[in-house]
């Protein structure tokens, strides 16, 4: 499996044990073990931190509209 991936899901998967379990629930807390291996795992193959967090990614803004100069306006 693709490192981000595994690291995605483990993520998920810890946050929905928390969501259902609470913080110090044994599950949990192996869920989240497994969340920071795969983590580091990524980590270790080259990827960013902002690969694993895409809440983390800066934001694209849309170039600014160039006007074609080619096309005529006047009909």
């Amino acid at each position: 499996m693709h490192y981000i991936r595994a690291a995605r899901t483990a993520q998920h998967c810890a946050v929905r044990a928390i969501t259902a379990r609470g913080l110090a629930h044994p599950i949990t807390l192996a869920l989240l073990a497994a969340a920071a291996t795969a983590a580091a795992q990524a980590w270790d193959a080259g990827h960013r931190v902002t690969d694993t967090h895409p809440a983390l990614q800066p934001r694209r803004e849309a170039p600014p509209h160039m006007r074609n100069s080619q096309v005529s306006h006047r009909g």
